[in-house]
């Protein structure tokens, strides 16, 4: 009996077991089709694909260079993010940074990448949380204080901003005509006045002009008032510490003016586009074109001014007897590069992009190409060596050697001025100036009415 008992009891521990261990058979099968039907869902999300739009400003012929080098960059970065594809959206850049971007900040729903103009128009963007805070992953990438400056893009001590390059400006100058004059870059205005007389006798456009877009003849106009003015004093107009009436202000306008009846700019110039204005030059009717330092790739090989390839200089703005500060003083900032919209920071995968975007555009070898390539200065810190080494053309070694001999940096007025201000200056001032609409004086006192109220509204 106690045989059978055992027999019994065996017999149902076996069957126990037996059930214990195919519960845990079926129970582990199942644990390992739901890690790799987890495993499967992850790869499946994580090679979902997904857009990142891009707007640029790299449009037209004489910026085929430039957008052929973010193609690069997009195309690394969508090596490394899986599923990525970038929707790329070309606008002019006057037309993405008065008009499209303005719009579509103000309706919430601005590109995630952007070319994005610095002081001041990030300030209003960075105030109302549209744009992305950058200074963490520049921290994570180790390049935060690898620039020469961010001070156009930061505000409360956060980066919004990254800039792209650098740009100065200066007259080039058709190197075949001063030598068959026996002319060297002036040294003195007085020289430079001379020469414009001289060339305007000769028949010869003597400074391109194209003043459709104000912002064209407006660089040579800033250089003016800066001359005559001081370099500083652009900056003290937001502040109230100086007014556009100040009389040495009103001068530079008198100087443009005075060229203008003169007739060393092309005739018709309010009709004039900016591709114009360089068609002037690369086809030898005007021997001078005021102009920023990035123009100096449209003399290269292959390119639209490939003809004066070796036969164009460049000398800054010759010092005003009598101005004030620094007469070497020469524009130069570095006010233009990419903003990201703060909405990338709800997605991951978005922002796993952004800062792969960023790893590939802001480093060495592109601060370089864009130097080489394209006549865009460093806005990152580079070897001297490395930059001096990179120089393959005689045009490039004299843009160096003028932005040395400048012992005083200037920031350009719209980047120092209000908006309102800007669009004042730019869209009306300027053009009733150069048509005669007004006098150097109503020009001011119209200009300092409309500063005066944009400070009013800013305190």
């Amino acid at each position: 009996m106690n045989t059978k008992r055992s027999l019994i009891l065996l017999l149902s521990l076996c069957f126990i077991s037996s059930l214990v261990l195919s519960a845990c058979e079926t129970y582990s099968a199942s644990m390992n089709e739901n890690a790799s039907s987890s495993k499967q869902a992850k790869r499946e999300k994580k090679t979902e694909p997904f857009d990142l739009t891009l707007r640029h400003t790299q449009v037209g012929k004489d910026k085929e260079k430039r957008f052929a080098m973010l193609n690069d960059v997009v195309k690394k970065v969508e090596a490394e993010v899986n599923g990525l594809t970038f929707r790329l959206d070309g606008v002019d850049s006057d037309v993405n940074r008065k008009e499209k971007l303005r719009g579509e900040m103000a309706a919430g729903n601005p590109p995630d990448i952007f070319d994005l103009f610095g002081s001041p128009d990030f300030k209003i963007y960075a105030k109302e949380g549209k744009l992305l805070d950058l200074t963490p992953i520049i921290e994570e990438l180790g390049i935060k204080d690898k620039f020469t400056s961010l001070e156009p893009f930061t505000y409360e001590g956060k980066v919004y901003g990254l800039p792209i390059g650098g740009t100065g400006e200066g007259f080039f100058y058709n190197k075949e005509y001063f030598e068959k004059k026996g002319w060297k870059p002036p040294t003195t205005f007085a020289e430079l006045e001379r020469m414009l007389a001289e060339i305007k006798a000769d028949g010869k456009i003597p400074i391109a002009a194209a003043s459709k877009a104000g912002w064209v003849p407006l660089m040579l106009t800033n250089h003016l008032w800066s001359r005559y003015a001081g370099p500083e004093i652009t900056a003290k107009f937001a502040t109230g510490e100086a007014k556009w009436t100040d009389p040495n202000v009103v001068k530079a306008f008198a100087k443009h003016r005075e060229w203008k009846e003169k007739g060393y700019f092309t005739e018709g110039e309010l009709g004039y586009e900016y591709p114009e204005y360089t068609t002037q030059f690369t086809s030898g009717q005007a021997i001078l074109m005021y102009d920023g330092t990035w123009k100096s790739s449209v003399f290269k090989k292959g390119e639209s001014g490939a003809k004066l390839f070796g036969k164009v200089g460049f000398f800054n703005m010759p010092p005003v007897v009598g101005g004030v500060g620094d007469q070497t003083a020469l524009m130069l900032n570095v006010n233009n590069g990419y903003g990201f919209s703060a909405a990338v920071a709800k997605d991951p995968r978005k922002l796993e992009a952004v800062k792969s975007f960023i790893k590939n555009m802001f480093n060495e070898d592109m601060q370089i190409r864009g130097f080489v390539e394209d006549g865009v200065l460093p806005s990152m810190k580079l070897d001297a060596s490395v930059l001096a080494s990179s120089i393959n053309d005689n045009l490039m070694k004299e843009i160096v050697d003028v932005l040395d001999k400048a012992q005083t940096k200037f920031t350009a007025f719209d980047a120092l001025v209000q908006a309102d201000v800007t669009s004042e200056i730019s869209n009306v001032q300027i053009q009733k100036l150069i048509s005669g609409q007004t006098t150097p004086e109503k020009m001011a006192e119209a200009l300092q009415k409309v500063q005066d109220e944009a400070n009013l509204a800013a305190r």
